[in-house]
């Protein structure tokens, strides 16, 4: 089991000062965090792009470059880029920089997004969003095969046995498919033999479970290997539940309800964050003891091999959210995968 964390470098109001963090002060926190998971031994980081003001990643390879100027072995993967308006030869050659630059440590995480900012930025019409998609991955697919390419599509011009440079240092350089709440998406992943993330933000876990059998299925029956599986979450750690509690609610609420707002949610309560606390519910906020029984309960649902975890829904204080990371990575991560790798040796 393979534990990390993500984010998409959060700028909301900080709850100690009432301020607007600064997308500099934000950037320059989030190497910290970085640096730090690196140092306590977490295997992965990832960072996600987005074209809004709450959030400070626009283009991901370029801190995940800076990141692997500060760390030493921890992998580092975009989650996600946003392939869809995206053009694959570039997202291909960013990564396959990232890649030699941390001697093998780049990964790309590819979704559709789940918002939409980016189509009228970089000229697309939403009308095309399916299509783009997966026209875009059969090319960055083709990309990773081979050096010269040869490709035709709808959306972008064709290439002629052209030569894409560099090379990586991984071969293939490793592929993630984001998969939010649709059963296709996680199907065509595992056609393609391609690993999944699966994000479960809300709801009760077990409801996604069809979703990792639905990957594994479809991989045996193309003739692939069982691909690899993370489930993504939000969450935050602190030394006691109530602390964490306490900590993260404030900045979760100011986040899901300004989503809610776009979205036609209902602002969230208190209760409702609590229940997300519950061992059954899809929040990971709580003490190391909590959040590993919890990632322990899932691992018996999904039997996946990564677990990624967003501590900052919203702006929280630095000094704790560093906390949640030595937490994570000292205290969570070596209790986790020593109770799975004991529970793998069973007979």
């Amino acid at each position: 089991m393979e534990i990390g964390i993500y984010t998409f470098g959060e700028r909301t109001v900080d709850p100690e000062t009432g301020q607007l963090i600064s997308p500099g002060e934000r950037l320059q926190n989030l190497m910290e965090e970085i640096e730090l998971a690196d140092q306590v031994g977490l295997d992965v980081f990832g960072i996600g792009e987005h074209h809004r003001p709450d959030y400070t990643v626009s283009a991901p390879a370029v801190v995940l470059a800076a990141a692997g100027a500060r760390t030493k072995r921890i992998r580092l993967t975009s989650a996600v880029n946003v392939l869809s308006s995206d053009d694959p030869v570039r997202v291909f050659q960013q990564f396959a920089t990232l890649d030699l630059l941390t001697q093998g440590r780049a990964e790309i995480m590819v979704g559709r997004g789940s918002f939409i900012e980016s189509f009228p930025l970089f000229g697309y019409d939403l009308k095309d969003y399916d299509e783009l998609f997966e026209e875009k991955l059969d090319l960055l697919l083709k990309l990773r095969e081979s050096e010269r390419v040869t490709w035709a599509g709808k959306h972008r011009p064709s290439l002629d046995n052209l030569g894409i440079y560099p090379r990586p240092l991984q071969n293939p350089l490793p592929v993630w498919i984001a998969v939010g709440g649709t059963p296709e998406s996680a199907v065509r992943a595992g056609m393609l033999g391609l690993p999944m993330a699966l994000g479960i933000i809300g709801g009760l876990p077990e409801r996604f479970a069809p979703f990792a059998q639905l990957h594994r299925e479809a991989a045996q029956k193309a003739g692939h290997e069982t691909p690899h599986l993370s489930i993504n979450s939000h969450g935050f750690l602190a030394d006691s539940s109530q602390e964490a509690a306490d900590i993260a609610f404030p900045a979760f609420k100011t986040m899901m309800d300004r989503l809610g707002r776009e979205r036609g949610w209902p602002p969230l309560t208190r209760e409702q964050f609590e229940f997300s606390l519950s061992l059954r519910g899809a929040n990971f906020v709580g003490s190391p003891e909590q959040v590993i029984e919890k990632i322990l309960f899932q691992h018996e649902i999904f039997g996946h091999n990564r677990f990624l975890l967003q501590l900052t829904v919203g702006t929280l204080p630095h000094k704790k959210v560093l906390r949640a990371i030595e937490l994570l990575g000292t205290k969570v991560a070596p209790v986790v995968k020593r109770e799975i790798a004991r529970t793998n040796r069973k007979p």
